[in-house]
């Protein structure tokens, strides 16, 4: 099996939300994220787009949502974007 490379938009609960702790957690719990860029939404609201390499396996993609959904701080994370590496 191969790698799969995914985009995720995570949405903060609100623009008061502190997203440098958000962007430390990602990092930490997935050590093979590629990217995180802010992206303005509206309002002082600001969504992370996280670029992610994992395994191409079965349940992965869920297992990612629920744990970027975890975090605090977070209100929805949602997979974009995924392709084959």
């Amino acid at each position: 099996m191969g790698d799969v490379a995914l985009i995720i938009k995570v949405m903060p609960e609100s623009p008061e939300v502190n997203r440098e702790r958000i962007i430390a957690t990602i990092k930490e719990k997935f050590p093979r994220v590629q990217d995180i860029r802010e992206e303005p939404i509206g309002f002082g609201l600001v969504a992370l787009k996280v670029a992610l390499v994992v395994p191409d396996a079965e349940g992965q993609t869920e297992t990612i949502e629920t744990t970027l959904n975890a975090i605090e701080g977070v209100e929805r994370a949602e997979i974009v974007e995924s392709t084959l590496v």
